[in-house]
């Protein structure tokens, strides 16, 4: 059943007590009204945020444009480009009345008085800081079009995840190519959306992050884009601060959950060792008020086109600053979510009587998490690299991952080249019935609502794999009792298996 935005809970509130940042007043200085924004980027970051604003903002007129033709007509159909739910509900309300998608690039720059950059900014594959430093070509390429192409003043914002100072180039590429009479003024607004709860996410903020240069224009700009908030974000939640703290507060965020999950997963393979249960041992640890319990879900490992990228960034940005120590510190929480996965693929290849050679894996899930269909650093991608080392033929089922983007992530470079012999190895099943037909084993990668045990028949799996019957429960989803019950061995991350004693 589709999302609506009435069945989204709201997000959490933050108490606005002592202001570190700037206080309100630093924006209530005379600024421009903004009226048309342009959104270069129509991707995840872009398409959401800036629908939303449309959404809320009925007499801004706004215009996502992107250079991918197949892209901009996705989001001009029924079927979005992008699974997130309460986005399509959002779309359709204001398509075509203030929001638009278009591959008109120039006119809707031109146009605007405020534009998002909302580009990709990969990890680099080559050259210096290849594995860690963010690539901003597409940053660079899109300042430079802004540049190019605009005749009047424009506020240009950074919405990329992007290391810190890049405000800085951009200003520089903008001040040595603009046409005379064109002032350029640079924010900072990072994005801090969850995928699967976006929507959510943007309608009810923790906070928004404005950061802009401590100047009469820098504050005026601020201003204007703290406006387009203020249609739906209460005042108090608009945080206004230097523009080198609000791009660093992106990457610190996401480095801090992420040291979080890599906490949680390091301590269930000691719950493993000792017959702990992480579930127990996170909940209690959740209840001390100084810690919480969110993103104390111990799990296969985390995914997603965020975490390990910055958190890369962040090691590159402190050894290019002579901080090897701390460097070496963020690294570790990425080399400890590396190892999770491997950690999980020899349990699997141990209980399966220390082969895999043949036998034939039902993988549910794809996605690097339950209500989005992106697969960006999905931990089903490591995993199944690693069951094809093994000689081992995997039959995959995820209800949201398109079969052709399945097949793109395997077939990436550095993953696997072959993609003749992928496909023998691979298959991709249109259930997760079908996926466990005949099976050695299942294994539940991504915690889809629709794998637990309340709403998958396991008695009707039960019957389909072959016996002894192993399932693997990487996202803490299922009724272990339930399902021994049944007649599955059932492993568990974070638990000992039952048949193991312990003096």
């Amino acid at each position: 059943m589709a999302a609506t935005l009435d069945s989204l809970p709201s997000g959490a509130v933050t108490p606005a007590n002592e202001r570190l940042s700037r206080p309100l007043d630093s924006i209530d200085i005379p600024h421009k009204q903004v009226k048309k924004i342009c959104c270069i980027g129509a991707g995840y970051v872009g398409g959401p945020t800036c629908a939303v604003i449309a959404y809320r903002s009925p007499h801004v007129q706004v215009t996502i444009v992107d250079l991918n033709q197949a892209r901009i007509d996705a989001w001009n159909s029924d079927e979005l480009p992008i699974y997130e739910p309460g986005l399509d509900e959002v779309v359709k309300s204001v398509r075509g009345k203030n929001l638009f998608f278009s591959t008109d690039v120039d006119t809707a720059i031109k146009e605007a008085d405020l534009i998002f950059v909302s580009v990709n900014t990969p990890t680099k594959k080559t050259g210096v800081g290849a594995g860690y430093a963010a690539d901003l070509g597409y940053v660079e390429s899109a300042t430079r079009h802004i540049a190019k192409v605009s005749t009047s003043d424009k506020i240009v914002v950074e919405k990329s995840t992007v290391p810190c100072r890049t405000a800085s180039s951009m200003r520089k590429i903008l001040d040595a190519n603009g046409k005379p009479g064109a002032r350029f003024d640079i924010l900072s607004n990072p994005e801090f959306l969850a995928e699967g709860t976006a929507i959510r996410d943007l309608l009810n903020p923790d906070r928004v992050l404005i950061g802009s240069l401590d100047t009469e224009h820098g504050r005026a700009a601020a201003a204007s884009l703290a406006d387009v908030y203020a249609n739906w974000v209460p005042r108090k939640q608009v945080i206004t601060m230097n523009l080198w703290s609000s791009e660093l507060s992106k990457l610190a965020a996401n480095a801090l959950l992420a040291q979080r999950i890599s906490s949680i997963n390091a301590l269930s393979a000691i719950c493993e060792a000792t017959g702990a249960d992480v579930d127990e041992v996170s909940y209690a640890v959740g209840l001390d008020s100084r810690i919480g319990p969110k993103f104390l879900k111990a799990s296969v490992g985390f995914g997603g086109s965020c975490f390990q990228k910055d958190i890369l960034n962040l090691v590159y940005l402190s050894e290019s600053l002579h901080l090897p120590d701390v460097a070496a510190y963020w690294r570790q929480v990425v080399d400890m979510n590396e190892h999770q996965k491997r950690r999980f693929t020899q349990r699997i290849i141990k209980s399966l009587f220390n082969t895999l050679t043949g036998k034939k894996l039902a993988v549910l899930g794809f996605a690097f998490k339950k209500d989005t269909g992106d697969t960006r650093e999905s931990a089903a991608i490591t995993l199944i690299k690693y069951f094809r080392q093994e000689q081992a033929k995997i039959s995959i089922y995820d209800p949201k991952v398109e079969e052709s983007q399945i097949w793109y992530d395997l077939a990436e470079p550095g993953v696997v080249d072959d993609v003749t012999a992928l496909k023998k190895q691979v298959t991709i099943a249109s259930s997760a019935y079908e996926a466990a037909d005949d099976a050695d084993a299942v294994i539940v990668v991504t915690e889809w609502d629709e794998f637990r045990d309340t709403q998958l028949d396991y008695e009707k799996i039960y019957q389909k794999v072959k016996k002894p019957a192993f399932i693997f429960d990487g996202r803490l989803i299922l009724n272990q009792k339930k399902l021994e019950k049944i007649g599955f061995k059932v492993e568990v991350i974070g638990r000992s298996r039952a048949d193991e004693s312990f003096e």
